[in-house]
């Protein structure tokens, strides 16, 4: 576009040039003297003009004539100058802010955000970031920190609420006749066997004749053990323990009342009973003291972790869920216009004092483009941007300087009549 336009202006300034060797032997009629007249003064403008624009580029015809090549000799003036206009009239700090105050931020940013929620793309692409941020998390350092926290919640947590606690649960659900119970079949099961029989009775002989008597009790004593061996001493008190349970099992045994009775009054009193607190609370302490559960948190958390990644990566978690809670907070904030005002101003806060602090950059940035760019480089750029007006300067001066030529030479030839 600039070539065709520096066409068209040598194609006038040599119409003109033309025009006027033509006419120059016939002037003596008067419309050719007219016309050689428009000619001339059209070859004066035409070269006037063709002299101006090229002055502001570069030296007409190579000769460094006194202020011509504009362009270049007042390249850091003019790139100061717009520098200057950039930042305090077009882009100045408060013509920014201005503009900024009257576009609503958050409900566009919202219905831009919400627009393209919908999209699979970016549902695939935050399923996969989020799996990513999963797995960028470091365990091994985390491992300690949850390890010592669930320590120090366990030391502080009271050994009294535990234990009243655990006491009203048991007797909530029954668990102190489960758990007598339990322990009477278990015992049942260990006194029935032979060997237990052997047992007791080996212990019961041995326990005899550690008993010192005087006289007639002595012989007496003696007169028994002569009478029973270990296996019916045995046999003796396995039948008698052997009842014991079997009374106790029965629900409508006294002495299993009592038992019962016995167990609950404990447990109702647990909370009270300070000795049995504070030896709970050296047990707890002495447990913590040796106990280190951070590598089996760290194992805990990297299967977690796998497994969380996995499931972010490979289910519909995001459009099902993520989304979903995404969009309902959006039209939560758009039903509360406070905390929307809120968002507005926090975000003009923002971005104002980002253009504070970056306001002098866009000098700096549009002058350090500039300064990259050679002299013959910006003279093609501005020719190449704004050209085709100055070429068509040339080519009204021309015109215009054919038409006041024609009005000046026919007023030559009035005065002269």
């Amino acid at each position: 576009m600039v070539k065709s336009s520096k066409h068209l202006a040598r194609i006038s300034l040599a119409i003109m040039g033309v025009g006027f060797v033509l006419t120059f032997p016939l002037s003596d009629s008067k419309i050719i003297a007219l016309l050689h007249g428009g000619f001339e003064a059209g070859i004066v403008g035409g070269l006037a003009d063709w002299f101006a624009v090229t002055a502001l580029f570069r030296y007409p015809f190579g000769i460094p004539i006194p202020h011509t090549s504009l362009l270049t000799k007042n390249r850091s003036r003019i790139t100061k100058a717009l520098i200057s206009t950039l930042e305090n009239d077009w882009l100045s700090k408060k013509s920014i802010q201005d503009k900024l105050n009257t576009i609503q931020m958050t409900e566009k940013i919202m219905n831009i955000a919400e627009s393209e929620l919908q999209s699979p793309r970016l549902n695939k692409t935050m399923a996969t970031l989020l799996s990513q941020m999963i797995v960028k998390i470091d365990v091994q350092k985390l491992a300690p920190i949850l390890s010592k926290y669930i320590k120090e919640y366990l030391y502080s947590y009271k050994t009294q609420q535990l234990l009243e606690a655990t006491s009203k649960k048991i007797l909530d659900h029954q668990l102190d006749q489960k758990g007598l119970d339990y322990l009477l079949v278990q015992g049942e099961k260990w006194i029935s066997k032979e060997e237990t029989k052997y047992k007791l009775g080996s212990m019961a002989v041995a326990a005899l004749n550690k008993i010192e008597l005087d006289g007639f009790l002595q012989f007496a004593l003696k007169s028994f053990q002569s009478l029973i061996n270990e296996e019916k001493m045995g046999k003796i008190i396995q039948n008698l323990i052997s009842n014991v349970i079997h009374d106790l099992q029965d629900p409508n045994s006294i002495d299993r009342e009592k038992v019962l009775l016995s167990i609950q009054t404990f447990l109702h009193n647990a909370g009270d009973n300070q000795a049995l607190i504070e030896e709970l609370e050296k047990f707890k302490q002495s447990l913590l003291e040796e106990w280190d559960p951070s590598e089996s948190i760290e194992k805990i958390l990297i299967d977690v972790q796998r497994k969380l990644a996995d499931y972010i990566q490979n289910s519909p978690f995001v459009e099902a869920h993520l989304i979903p809670l995404i969009m309902e907070l959006f039209q939560s904030l758009k039903g509360n216009q406070e905390k929307m005002m809120a968002i507005e101003t926090w975000l003009h806060t923002q971005i104002t004092n980002f253009v504070e602090k970056n306001h002098s950059k866009i000098g700096r940035l549009v002058e350090e483009n500039l300064n990259k760019l050679d002299n013959q480089t910006l003279i093609d750029m501005v020719e190449n941007n704004i050209g085709k007006d100055l070429q068509w300067i040339r080519v009204n001066g021309a015109i215009c300087g054919f038409i006041i030529g024609i009005l000046i030479t026919g007023i030559e030839m009035l005065f002269t009549l």
